[in-house]
C-alpha cells in the first residue's frame, strides 16, 4: 500500500485565476503541468478578445471547445482503422492468391 502512495504526488495547478489541488501519478505530472498551461493560455486568448462582452462561463466554454477541437483533430490523425482495413483486405487477397496456386 505504501508503494502505491509513493507513486502519487499532490500538486497545485494554477488554471487561469484559480488554484486547483490534485493528486496525480508522478509519471504523469508533466502532462498535468502542460494541460495547466494550455488551458490558461487558451482562456487568456479568449478573455482578451471577449472580456466584458461575454461571460466568464462562455469564455471558459470557448476555451474548452478550442482544446477539444484540437484534440479531436489530432486524434483523427492517429486513427489506424482505415489502414488496418486496407491491410486486412490485402492480406486476404494475398492468402487467396497463394491458396489458389497451391491447389
Amino acid at each position: 500500500m505504501a508503494d502505491q502512495n509513493s507513486d502519487k504526488l499532490h500538486i497545485r495547478l494554477n488554471v487561469y485565476d484559480e488554484e486547483i489541488e490534485v493528486v496525480v501519478n508522478r509519471s504523469e505530472e508533466e502532462y498535468y503541468r502542460a494541460a495547466e498551461k494550455l488551458i490558461t493560455d487558451r482562456y487568456n486568448t479568449y478573455a482578451k478578445l471577449y472580456k466584458g462582452r461575454k461571460s466568464d462561463h462562455t469564455i471558459a466554454l470557448m476555451a474548452m471547445i478550442d482544446i477539444a477541437f484540437r484534440y479531436q483533430k489530432e486524434r483523427s490523425k492517429n486513427d489506424v482503422a482505415p489502414f488496418m482495413n486496407v491491410l486486412t483486405s490485402l492480406t486476404d487477397e494475398i492468402e487467396n492468391a497463394l491458396g489458389e496456386k497451391k491447389k
